[in-house]
């Protein structure tokens, strides 16, 4: 899927396109060690492009309390129409979203983590929260804090469960 704004690009971030991670196959790929379609791109000038890679996505949220059940349905939305998400935990005035996305640097994947909340809180219906948290990690960082026996446990069960 991926993302933009009509228009020129804001300053120093020529060539640069967002995208988000669809269902997950890309990472299937990467773990197996097939290169994924369009990674590395021609730019026009006939150059490569820097290849995209995965990031992990940790948002968190907090407001005003709210229903449960509204917060967990508006969840559930946001899971459904993005099914990149891997996992959300709620409560009454807080929430966590966990997911991967894939974005050439970290800074188009903060970029899109940013807008994630508030470019969907109407169609969601989510809570009028405001971000309160980020944290984006490389892939292999992800997968080094597991290792080592630290850092967010592998989201499972997948889904949008409480606190």
């Amino acid at each position: 899927m991926r993302r933009g704004r009509p228009g020129a690009p804001p300053r120093g971030t020529a060539e640069r396109t967002l995208t988000s991670v669809g269902t997950g196959e890309d990472a299937v790929r990467e773990e197996q060690g097939a290169e994924r379609p369009g990674a590395a791109q021609q730019a026009p000038e006939g150059g490569r492009r820097e290849a995209s890679r995965l990031w992990h996505i940790t948002l968190s949220v907090s407001g005003a309390k709210a229903p449960l059940n509204e917060v967990r349905r508006a969840l559930e939305q946001l899971a459904h129409d993005h099914p990149f998400l891997l996992t959300s935990r709620y409560a009454t005035d807080h929430a966590e979203i966990r997911y991967w996305e894939e974005a050439r640097d970290l800074h188009d994947a903060a970029a899109v983590a940013l807008r994630l909340w508030g470019e969907h809180r109407s169609t969601a219906k989510l809570p009028p929260w405001e971000i309160v948290g980020l944290e984006v990690i490389d892939r292999e960082t992800y997968h080094q804090r597991l290792a080592e026996g630290y850092g967010p446990p592998p989201a499972s069960p997948v889904g949008v469960h409480p606190f």
